[in-house]
């Protein structure tokens, strides 16, 4: 596969917080309170799987907000309508999408094909990766999503079009979980998602480029590219998530080893110790 360059951008302790777009002019992504802020230069034709404002229509912006593993989702399209408002959002040209994953493992990459500008962010996870199409346990409520894709195109693109945009990114989300061998865990097959994956695909309508988009397949150079850039942003922000993963879990092995020698050193002192007889002298 042809490589993608991933950019993993927001590096609180240097204070970076703002991306802008290579490859859509004013496109800008930042990381504010809870959650990733898309905000589009005006607004834009989607299509969306989002959790608030999901469907077909025209968006500003689109949220992906970050929520504990522990959320109680019982009303998730209120609670996101009331963070959008506590935000200061308008409501009728936004997309919310929720995640669990720590908002530092966003992966962004871009590419300009010379026909459209594509911008692709991703947050994923994979502990509840399922494969479709298998027998497995079902959801009877919302979980925020764990592999969540914020594709935006500058270009003009049909309405079916963007329907085989999603088409490509979920097959090149699949792709990815397949090369990195992850498993449903119920069944062992290969993941192809997870239970709870959530999408927004965002055009511009943009005639800068001279070209009209009816299709977005694999075997279109649109398509291709929005291929390689979902499949490398899983690819990154899964690797970025296990490996913040490991490290957890070597520093509290290393904090477990740490209080355990000092325990058993002070178990061993008073061992060492003389015994105090119950009179009060060395016994």
């Amino acid at each position: 596969m042809e490589k993608v360059e991933v950019d993993l951008p927001f590096n609180l302790e240097q204070g970076v917080k703002t991306y802008h777009s290579k490859v859509w002019p004013g496109l800008v992504l930042e990381w504010r309170e809870g959650h990733l802020l898309l905000d589009f230069p005006a607004e834009a034709d989607s299509i969306s799987s989002a959790v608030y404002g999901g469907g077909s229509g025209r968006l500003k912006r689109a949220v992906n907000q970050y929520v504990s593993r522990d959320y109680e989702c019982s009303n998730p399209v209120q609670d996101l309508e009331n963070k959008l408002q506590e935000w200061g959002y308008q409501l009728e040209d936004c997309a919310g999408l929720m995640t669990a994953v720590p908002l530092e493992h966003a992966a962004v990459a871009e590419e300009d094909t010379g026909s459209a500008g594509i911008f692709c962010c991703v947050t994923a996870a994979a502990g509840n990766a399922a494969r479709a199409g298998s027998q497995r346990s079902v959801l009877a409520a919302y979980r925020p999503g764990t592999i969540n894709i914020m594709l935006g195109i500058d270009g003009w693109l049909s309405q079916s079009a963007m329907v085989n945009a999603v088409m490509t990114a979920t097959e090149a989300k699949a792709a990815a979980l397949a090369d990195l061998g992850i498993k449903d865990s119920e069944n062992g097959l290969s993941a192809t998602g997870t239970t709870t994956d959530a999408m927004v695909v965002a055009v511009s309508g943009s005639r800068r480029y001279a070209a009209e988009h009816v299709y977005a397949g694999t075997a279109t150079d649109l398509g291709g590219a929005i291929g390689r850039l979902v499949y490398s942003t899983v690819t990154e922000s899964l690797r970025s998530v296990k490996a913040a993963q490991s490290l957890s879990r070597a520093q509290e092995e290393e904090s477990q080893a740490a209080h355990g020698g000092d325990t058993e050193a002070l178990q061993a002192s008073r061992s060492a110790q003389p015994r105090v007889s119950q009179s009060g002298g060395r016994g």
